[in-house]
Order: C-alpha cells, then structure tokens, then sequence
C-alpha cells in the first residue's frame, strides 16, 4: 500500500496503480496524515515538500519503510528521527537542475528588462509608440552575477550566465577549483561577492544555519542597482527587509520562486512593479515532474523488493 500525497503527472500515477495498491490523499480531501493513521498498514508514502513529516506522522506509520519526498529538498522532514525509527527518506536530485537554472535565467530576464511591467502596459493600451525612454532596464553582458551556493544548479546558472556574457563570481562553503578552472567561475568571500554582485542569485539549501541569512546587514551592502533572484527556500530572506529595500527603490528589483511563509506571499511584495513573482515552479517542466515521479517511484520499488534506494537522503 502506498499513498500520494497529492496528484501529479497521470502517466506515474498508472505506473503506481498498476504495482501498488495506490491511495491519494487528495482525494480522500484528508491531510496525509490523516490517511496514513486511516491505513496504519501503509508501506510508502511520497510527500510533497508541503507536508510536514514530523515525528507525529511517523510514528504513525507503523509499517512505513519509505518515505519518498516529491523534491530535492528535504527540510520538511524530520530525517534523523525517520532514521531512527529505520524508515528510508528519500529525494529527487539532479533531474530538475536544468529547469531550475532555466527558471532562474528568466526571472532574471524578466527582472532586468522589465518583462511584467511591460507587459502589464501593452495590455492596458498605453502603448502609443516607441519612446527612447520607456522601460530602461538593465544590460546582462558584462554584468556580474553572484552566485551562493554553487551546487549543481549554481553551477547551471553560471554555465547560462556565461553564455550571455556575464562575469560570474561565486561563494560556496566548499571551494570548487576544478568549476572555476572548466568555466573561468571566480570565488569570492561572501561578503565580498554580496558588494561586487549586479545580480545576486540563491542556490542553497536550508537549514536552520542559513536563517535570513540574507538580512538587513546583508541587503544593505548590495549595490543600490542590484538584482536579488531566490530560487532556493524563502526562510533564507528577511522577506520584509528586501521588502522595503524595494520600496525604497534601493535594488533595482527582485524575482522570487520562492516565500518565507509559503504559500503565504508578503503583501508588501505583491504591490510592488519590480518584483517577479512566481509560485514555486522551478522544477516545473513536463519533462522533469515525470522524471522526478519516476525516481520516487522507483525509490519505492527498491526499497520494497529488498534493494538500496537510488537517491537516499
């Protein structure tokens, strides 16, 4: 037996129906915890990064041997007390990395070149003529971008970077020389690339170590014309500082994938015309969701028939 938390690509969901014994707790209009102790026999579970894996949910499965998270992040599990009741946690890497940096590539389009707000005034016919003036933005070639957190779509972002012509510098707790020597990526310290950044652009991931890293300190050594792109996990941002940062038209502007309190979107945020907002959707490609589905799936099938997992946490 294994429960969905919530739907997702159709073909996956028939691949599940035709090995498992398949609930989805979507449409029981029940949490997953709620299934899950309705069907305490329950083998596997595949949790989105919304739900809360916590130790309440675990102790209730009292058969469960795999949990398998419909992300590449993890933080909305307890993973330590999983492994000590010897349930297997799973995660999704590597498939979504170049959707993600695609994703991070248009917000920064979008941002730079002033994509929403021209849009928005196209659409409201206030389009008269071409005018020297309207919608200056911001030229990408030659611009420094600043990358934290080069993993492996850090490392996308900055191999797209180059291809537009951009410098790219970056800081990671690890030094990555052989990166650097392959792609002419530069390191900097954290501060120092947060002064020297026109685009500054978020690849962690979270722990409780990285809590608004990114706040009033930081935001205020960023150039006054800087460029803030999160694709990462929103508690990393002091939502209400870069808030008023933007306000004060004190950064050029914003595009965020990602909320401190999601889904809950910073009121202040959504007012503002130099902000691109986007629901989460770094991963969200056809392509990627089924290959995401299908190593969930297969975690599952290890796990089950006595095997490893292909992408243990």
């Amino acid at each position: 037996k294994v429960i969905l938390s919530k739907r997702y690509v159709n073909q996956a969901i028939e691949e599940l129906e035709n090995d498992f014994e398949l609930i989805i707790a979507e449409d029981k209009n029940k949490s997953l915890l709620e299934v899950l102790k309705d069907n305490p026999d329950t083998s596997a579970v595949i949790s989105f990064l919304s739900d809360n894996i916590n130790k309440e949910f675990i102790n209730a499965g009292k058969n469960l041997k795999i949990i398998s998270n419909y992300a590449v992040g993890y933080n909305n599990i307890d993973v330590n007390y999983a492994k000590q009741k010897g349930i297997i946690v799973t995660n999704t890497p590597d498939v979504l990395t170049a959707a993600t940096a695609d994703l991070t590539m248009a917000l920064i389009l979008s941002v730079s070149r002033k994509i929403i707000e021209s849009d928005k005034f196209v659409r409201q016919n206030k389009f008269k003529g071409w005018n020297a003036l309207m919608f200056l933005g911001m030229e990408l070639k030659g611009a420094t971008i600043g990358i934290i957190g080069l993993g492996r779509i850090g490392t996308a972002v900055g191999i797209r970077a180059k291809a537009f012509g951009m410098n790219v510098i970056y800081y990671s707790r690890t030094r990555k020389p052989e990166i650097e020597k392959e792609y002419g990526f530069e390191y900097k310290t954290f501060v120092q690339l947060i002064k020297d950044s026109d685009i500054i652009s978020l690849h962690l991931p979270y722990s409780e170590d990285v809590y608004h890293l990114f706040d009033k300190d930081v935001f205020d050594l960023m150039k006054k014309d800087a460029i803030f792109i999160n694709v990462a996990r929103g508690k990393i941002v002091d939502e209400d500082y870069l808030a008023k940062k933007l306000e004060k038209r004190e950064l050029f502007g914003a595009g965020l994938d990602v909320y401190e309190f999601e889904p809950e979107v910073n009121e202040k945020l959504k007012s503002l015309d130099n902000v691109v907002l986007t629901p989460h959707t770094g991963s969200a490609t056809f392509k990627t969701r089924y290959e995401m589905a299908k190593i969930t799936i297969n975690n599952i099938k290890n796990v089950l028939s006595g095997k490893e997992p292909i992408t243990p946490v």
